[in-house]
């Protein structure tokens, strides 16, 4: 079995196991179908994660640092996809998935400052081969629960043996801070043991602030650091210094 067929059949195995009867019936008549379009998003994710690489690259020899710390995958599941569509009156096709779902294939881009997550943000847009579909900044305009993160879908080229096709990517970017935040407001608000209160959302709302705190200091701090090192030296006074 080739490398990509093993690929397929691991696409295959995973999509199968988190799948209901219904679900299950519709992807074997439709298998190879949808296979090959999930690998055709999975391709389109790897070309988005290619160019962070490659811009991570850059800004490390020009700036001697890296602004990504970190940068996470994802591929929407076969159920996950079924019941987004249906509770958006959609049809559950192969067509209606590209046609209605802009997040199939998610990159999730951790930075390391806030300053960070505009900057990559920007020079990715002015890739003459990256096109804008959507932006949403929910850094400058928090959600009501206080989630942090600048979203943006994108269509980008992914050429095959005999045709090139635009793909839609889900990309956020957001800072370590950010990251930490929504990962246990995930593990905090979705549990299924116990009701979360108001009096916990309060809670959480006020954590999410004081983590745009810690953000707005730290980046405080870089344009500090950067300031000190173009700053000029300071003359030498003439006077012997002692070593402590």
């Amino acid at each position: 079995m080739s490398e990509w067929n093993q690929e397929d059949e691991n696409i295959r195995t995973r999509m199968l196991s988190v799948v209901d009867d219904q679900t299950l019936d519709w992807m074997q008549r439709k298998s190879v179908p949808f296979i090959r379009l999930m690998s055709y998003y999975k391709c389109a994710m790897m070309e988005i994660e290619t160019k962070f690489n490659v811009l991570n690259e850059e800004y490390s020899l020009e700036f001697d640092r890296n602004p990504i710390n970190s940068i996470k995958t994802r591929l929407k599941s076969p159920r996950s996809i079924k019941e987004k569509l249906e509770r958006r009156g959609f049809d559950f096709t192969l067509a209606s998935i590209e046609e209605n779902l802009n997040d199939i294939a998610g990159v999730r881009v951790i930075c390391s400052f806030p300053e960070d997550v505009y900057s990559l943000s920007r020079a990715l847009l002015i890739q003459d081969d990256v096109t804008l579909i959507e932006k949403k900044d929910y850094i400058k305009n928090p959600k009501p629960n206080g989630y942090r993160s600048l979203h943006l879908i994108v269509a980008i080229p992914i050429f095959l043996a005999h045709e090139k096709r635009l793909m839609k990517v889900e990309i956020q970017l957001r800072t370590i801070a950010m990251d930490f935040w929504a990962s246990l407001e995930h593990q905090l608000c979705y549990k299924k043991d116990y009701e979360f209160t108001s009096e916990m959302a309060k809670e959480l709302y006020l954590c999410a602030n004081l983590s745009a705190e810690l953000d707005m200091r730290m980046d405080g701090l870089l344009k500090q650091t950067r300031e000190n090192k173009n700053a000029p030296e300071r003359p030498d006074d003439g006077k012997e210094r002692r070593d402590i």
